[in-house]
């Protein structure tokens, strides 16, 4: 086995790598605070002390605003130091080690990324759910620019290559697609046009990169869904993308917002998966259509009225959720008000039992009619439709479960 090409020396652009194998770049979900932290680099010390070529820390926003996620890297100076620990520890491990550069565009919420989401063009991101602030031609030169900026501080922390990405329904991928596309100015229209932003942030890249650092570049086979790239455009964006000076190509497809499981191939570990999501109505909204994304299994075509129907529902669960739990924190802090104010001979625990539960119990009447009702307009949608209604079992399912865990954490 050890006598495999696999295990041989691979040169991408300037970088030559002990063998041929990369730990791709997947959201490790290990930045607390937008930071690396001990967790990232002893997870990424670990893939290198196994031997592979490169391993890649993923998702690296190039700005604030890119940020999709709380627990997601945000390039600029002050993580630098901390990033350069981990690229050190790694080299100790004889691997070399990449960072992936992007923006997620639309695919964020302002709770997350501080502003009005941004994309290729204005609109409604349902995935977040949130409106989207089409860029304007001005600010496009100063974003390009961000992603070269990034490259410099990956140096400076001591990468040995970066990954751009271009694909999944991230920004530049909003710009690649026609589905979220829908400019009117020169970075809107034909291929030639749309490819005009990566053209963009390629220069800017390519040139803070350098002679010794490697560009690898991800980019979509396809978007996964009809409206989307094709591979006949997808073939014409990775001959630019060489032609801009990428040193290696990541080919994937899908879209994060519209085709997910697009992204994978093979079964859907829809159980696995699920396991370690915290928020209950995205745990349902996965096991719900999770599978009907999965392009090795045959299902019956959608029908985009219910779909839109269900995902509006979807959007009303999240919100309830947020608010449950503000409405929970209001509660108590009612109750200890309430308790505190009684006389200190009534200050009893009986007492305080009866009026947590005198507090508590209204949020949960509150919330048990305004999901129920969420719930039951989901079986009318799925009647209307002639589809199962498995799915509002579901979703009610995880709504108790989620309050049993909540009831449990308060003590009982």
């Amino acid at each position: 086995m050890m006598n495999s090409k696999l295990f041989t020396p691979a040169s991408i652009g300037p970088l030559t790598l002990r063998n041929r194998t990369i730990r791709s770049a997947a959201f490790e979900s290990m930045c607390p605070g937008n930071a690396p932290s001990r967790q990232l680099k002893d997870y990424h010390c670990s893939v290198a002390a196994g031997g592979v070529g490169m391993t890649t820390i993923a998702y690296a926003a190039v700005t604030q605003s890119g940020l999709s996620f709380d627990r997601q890297l945000w390039m600029r100076p002050e993580i630098i130091p901390g990033l350069r620990e981990i690229t050190d520890a790694v080299h100790k491990e004889g691997a070399a080690v990449s960072i992936q550069l992007g923006h997620c565009g639309n695919m964020s919420h302002k709770s997350i990324c501080g502003v009005t989401p941004i994309g290729a063009s204005s609109g409604f991101n349902l995935y977040s759910p949130t409106f989207v602030r089409g860029l304007r031609k001005e600010e496009l030169p100063q974003m390009a620019k961000a992603y070269g900026q990034s490259v410099n501080w990956a140096r400076e922390a001591g990468f040995d290559a970066v990954e751009i990405h271009a694909g999944h329904g991230y920004l530049i991928s909003q710009f690649l697609s026609p589905y979220t596309n829908h400019r009117k100015d020169e970075f809107g229209g034909s291929l030639e046009n749309r490819m005009r932003f990566m053209d963009m942030v390629m220069e800017e890249v390519m040139r803070a990169a350098g002679n010794d650092m490697a560009v690898l570049v991800k980019t979509n086979m396809r978007d996964g869904f009809k409206g989307g790239m094709e591979i006949d455009e997808a073939v014409q964006v990775a001959k630019r993308l060489v032609q801009d000076g990428a040193h290696a190509l990541v080919l994937s497809g899908g879209f994060v917002s519209k085709a997910p499981m697009y992204v994978m191939r093979g079964a859907m570990p829809i159980k696995s998966m699920t396991h370690y999501m915290n928020c209950w109505w995205l745990k349902y909204g996965v096991r719900m259509v999770g599978t009907s994304y999965d392009p090795d299994h045959v299902y019956d075509p959608p029908n985009p009225e219910c779909d839109a129907k269900i995902s509006s529902l979807l959007s009303q669960l999240y919100s309830l959720e947020s608010s449950a739990r503000s409405a929970v924190s209001s509660a108590i802090s009612a109750a200890k008000d309430e308790y505190h104010s009684l006389p200190a001979e009534e200050r009893t625990f009986a007492n305080k039992v009866s009026i947590a539960y005198k507090h508590l119990s209204s949020v949960e009447s509150t919330y048990d009619s305004a999901v129920s009702s969420v719930v039951s307009e989901m079986r009318r949608v799925l009647r209307e439709y002639n589809q199962p209604e498995t799915v509002a079992d579901q979703a009610w399912s995880y709504y108790q479960s989620a309050k049993s865990s909540m009831i449990s954490s308060l003590g009982g």
